[in-house]
């Protein structure tokens, strides 16, 4: 599966590998960041914990639909 991966990745443009690192960039910005709303202890906004967790939560979601997204535009 690597090897394949690899195999796509060398058949790329410069300009689609740059547009493929960058979405794995912000998927990996947007799981982070959620995670870190979500159990950062010294929130600089005054939220409530529940909307803290659904923000962060709501991050992290939106993060996975990035990565089907750079998956399924991976295999073409």
């Amino acid at each position: 599966m690597l090897d394949k991966f690899y195999r796509n990745f060398q058949k790329k443009s410069l300009k689609e590998r740059f547009l493929l690192f960058i979405s794995i960039l912000f998927f990996t910005l947007y799981l982070v960041l959620g995670l870190f709303v979500i159990f950062m202890k010294n929130f600089p906004l005054d939220m409530s914990m529940s909307y803290r967790i659904a923000f962060g939560l709501l991050l992290i979601v939106y993060a996975f639909i990035r990565c089907i997204r750079i998956i399924k535009d991976n295999k073409e």
